[in-house]
């Protein structure tokens, strides 16, 4: 213990003697300015005071030595290895998804050619992927599909490989194709659980969009289908694939915030789209769609059956029928950030509490909402709270006893006024409780090719790209690419089925305890929700 004292007081010595030094020549080089050169040393001695003080704090909790994850690549494949793969409904996300597979809108990528983003997108790898089936109930959507299918244009520097692609009517005719090995589903929430049992029982693999399930059957019924059956599976949860992700993994591995027991998880938005309200263009007209380009029967599957209607096919969400709204679409991701780095699982109890106190239209699911999850077993409450009617950003905390964390697109740590392992250095002014000691931001705040408030919204959680090498790394192509990686080569990928099945059980606790206006319970003996 001596000797190391010893030796990091000698550290310490030959540090300070490094500033002495250097201050010596930066006053020298200043001498010749009398008023200014006083001035500009004093910023400067400052500066080189705060930076001593930050290496001390970062060397001493040892985040100097976590290293930014770069991308790798897959394993060479063998010749003929080619996926070829069909989508389920073809909306905006869908050509997200699209994008991650390495194929493009020939609109899109004259767009991204204007504003400079595309060469980030042709900096991909090339997956080696035919997208050779578009299934889709509106005929305007499904044109897109095929469109983006057949564009020759491919990310990875090679021709990439166009198969001739085919629209299916009904998904159970893709299913039934040869020409298909796995499936991407796109569609409204209550066709998610039924489409993932049927391409399972078809052995075809799967990736599919949250949330995966509307009922608690529904979670049962996917998880013994999709358990043991040898398909991969895929939740579309892309969070664990940023940067900023892996960095909160490892501070939370080196306990620099000491024991965290409450988390708070939030989101925030304040427009019309942002609320669901999405069947109107930017003039206020009725956006395109009718009973002769939409198959609405089958669009409805097993829903009620009511009078086709244009607000229900882009508004969806804000129907019990099609979805669980807030909880199925947003807290869904911020339960998979932080399931991912604290394996959470599923919860004691659920509390959830709010109401529609500000879009009076004819809605059903709440805007305003506050679930509370207890996890007794972890000393631990997680907490989420939403309003779609006021734009403050209130970020995503893991507070513990010796600092807090927050994160999203960048990441901040900031020391707690009473921590226990920090007070030595708070005491001395190395540490300020009052400012992050320690933050880091890969994209300096930039926000590429995002325009609308939604997709800003998601850009601040960390859920649409990331940056690796310098660039900007699409995170739902790093997501897709795992999961292509698992079926060429085995292994399982991070929201498989297990981390689906205890977000399931979450979501469908706290929209029970929504609708039942009571505390409900997890059973783990019966697995029930009671």
């Amino acid at each position: 213990m001596a000797k190391e004292k010893e030796q990091k007081s000698e550290e310490k010595k030959s540090l300070a003697e490094k500033t002495t030094v250097s201050r010596r020549t930066i006053l020298k080089a200043l001498a010749g300015l009398p008023v200014f050169g006083i001035f500009a040393y004093k910023v400067i001695e400052k500066r080189s005071a705060d930076q001593y003080k930050k290496r001390q704090v970062l060397e001493e909790l040892g985040i100097n030595e976590i290293e930014v994850p770069e991308e790798k690549k897959s394993e060479t494949r063998k010749k003929g290895d080619l996926l070829r793969v069909g989508i389920v409904g073809y909306g905006n996300r869908a050509a997200a998804l699209a994008k991650g597979l390495g194929f493009i809108h020939p609109e899109e990528a004259e767009n991204k050619k204007r504003d400079d983003t595309l060469a980030d997108w042709l900096s991909q790898e090339n997956l080696n992927v035919a997208l050779t089936g578009i299934c889709e109930v509106f005929d305007l959507h499904a044109e897109k599909g095929l469109a983006t299918a057949r564009n020759e244009l491919h990310p990875g520097g090679g021709a990439g490989v166009n198969l001739p692609v085919k629209r299916y009517r009904h998904y159970h005719e893709m299913l039934e194709s040869n020409e298909i090995d796995a499936v991407v589903i796109v569609t409204p929430d209550h066709h998610h659980a039924q489409m993932t049992i049927d391409a399972v029982q078809a052995g075809k693999h799967v990736y599919c969009e949250k949330s995966l399930i509307r009922t608690e059957d529904e979670l049962y019924q996917v998880y013994n289908a999709v358990k043991n059956s040898g398909v991969v599976f895929q939740l579309g949860h892309q969070i664990s694939k940023n940067v900023i992700f892996q960095q909160a993994k490892e501070i939370i591995e080196k306990n620099i915030l000491g024991k965290i027991s409450l988390i708070e998880a939030t989101t925030n938005r304040n427009t019309a789209s942002g609320a669901w309200i999405r069947h109107l263009d930017n003039d206020g007209n009725p956006k395109p769609g009718n009973e002769k380009t939409i198959d609405w029967d089958q669009w409805l599957g097993s829903r009620p059956k009511v009078p086709f209607s244009i607000d229900r096919y882009y508004n969806w969400t804000k129907w019990f029928d099609y979805s669980t709204g807030l909880i199925g679409q947003l807290f869904t991701h911020e339960y998979d950030a932080v399931n991912q780095l604290l394996r959470i699982g599923i919860p004691k109890s659920v509390v959830s509490s709010g109401g529609i106190y500000y879009w009076k239209d004819n809605r059903e699911i709440p805007d305003v909402l506050q679930c509370v999850f207890e996890y007794p077993d972890r000393d631990l409450t997680l907490m989420y709270s939403a309003s779609l009617a006021c734009s403050r950003q209130r970020g995503r905390v893991f507070m513990g006893h010796d600092a807090s964390m927050e994160f999203g697109a960048s990441l901040s740590i900031t020391a707690d006024g009473d921590s226990t392992r920090y007070k030595e250095k708070i005491s001395e002014g190395i540490v300020d409780p009052s400012s992050p000691m320690f933050s880091y931001n890969p994209g300096s705040g930039k926000i590429d090719a995002v325009t609308s408030a939604t997709e800003k919204y998601y850009a601040s959680r960390g859920l649409t790209y990331t940056y690796m090498n310098g660039r900007p790394v699409d995170v739902t192509y790093l997501h897709i690419k795992e999961w292509i990686d698992c079926i060429r080569n085995g292994g399982e990928p991070t929201t498989n089925i297990e981390r689906s099945f205890e977000e399931g059980v979450a979501c469908m606790m706290a929209h029970k305890s929504y609708i039942e206006k009571r505390r409900v319970e997890w059973d783990p003996v019966k697995k029930k929700i009671v």
